[in-house]
């Protein structure tokens, strides 16, 4: 399966409004109306290895500033009115998920956390 398949398939068809797969440089690998250029992309690695930081500066993703509402080693997790992001750190790649109000932020998560665990399962 190609990256953008995993995006297309595992991500929005499961429900999510938009997607993407970064490398740990920043760069994107496979996305669905999610922009996320290389020097966001980067901002969000820094998030993963400096944490405190997204609960203080809030986290950018695709243009959009998400206030943190969880944010770790491994996930990171952003609110913006009814929709939200979630981001799962893999060994070799962040798989980010946006949701709006037709899917609740629960499943949202799930979504992310089960690709990116199969991710880490398969070395990627």
């Amino acid at each position: 399966m190609s990256w953008q398949q995993y995006v297309d398939e595992q991500l929005i068809g499961a429900g999510l409004s938009g997607a993407a797969i970064l490398g740990h440089d920043g760069g994107t690998w496979a996305k669905h109306k999610l922009d996320i250029p290389k020097q966001e992309g980067e901002g969000l690695v820094h998030l993963f290895n400096n944490p405190g930081d997204a609960f203080a500066k809030g986290i950018n993703v695709g243009g959009v500033k998400y206030m943190c509402i969880k944010a770790d080693s491994q996930s990171i997790y952003g609110k913006k009115g009814a929709g939200g992001c979630v981001c799962a750190k893999t060994g070799q790649s962040i798989v980010i998920g946006i949701y709006d109000d037709k899917i609740q932020p629960g499943p949202a998560t799930l979504i992310v956390e089960k690709l990116g665990d199969y991710l880490k399962d398969n070395n990627y």
